[in-house]
């Protein structure tokens, strides 16, 4: 099955977001990533959707999603040069001896320290999903106490429009 990133614009109203996440659940496909958000106009918004299916499918569910009353515009990025970013909070249980490789493994991939506690050190890091995934890696060899993630926003690189 090939990974497809989709965005799809959207009439920023209440709702919008349940009827496309159920359009996606009816045909038997698990949502990876869901990123939603307003646009440079706030009547709009726009939805960041990673799913995992066949070609043939996903294309029948793009097209389905575009029929929905409040979408605008629905186009499937998977073959296209984007900017690609996630971001990542990770709460990691710190005492003296591994506060500092702690800090190391946050400046190797230029994370920053968000927060110091006593015995955590709460980091963000925004990259791709490839640098997320390393660096929630590298993290497990201390004691992760909690993570999240945001999924993946993206861009069309150029002036083409996403």
């Amino acid at each position: 099955m090939m990974r497809h990133t989709i965005s799809a614009l959207v009439e920023n109203k209440p709702g919008v977001l349940a009827r496309c996440a159920g359009l996606f659940a009816r045909r038997g496909f698990n949502i990876d990533s869901l990123a939603v958000s307003t646009t440079e106009n706030a009547a709009v918004s726009r939805m960041i959707i990673t799913v995992s299916g066949d070609d043939q499918t996903l294309d029948q569910i793009c097209k389905q999603l575009q029929k929905l009353v409040d979408v605008i515009a629905v186009l499937d990025h998977t073959e296209d040069a984007t900017v690609e970013r996630e971001l990542c909070l990770c709460k990691v249980k710190v005492d003296r001896e591994s506060r500092s490789g702690v800090i190391e493994i946050c400046n190797i991939f230029r994370g920053e320290i968000v927060d110091v506690g006593e015995n955590a050190l709460m980091v963000e890091v925004t990259g791709d999903e490839e640098k997320i995934d390393a660096f929630v890696n590298v993290l497990r060899d201390y004691e992760i106490e909690e993570l999240v993630r945001t999924g993946k926003i993206l861009l069309v690189r150029g002036s083409q429009q996403t």
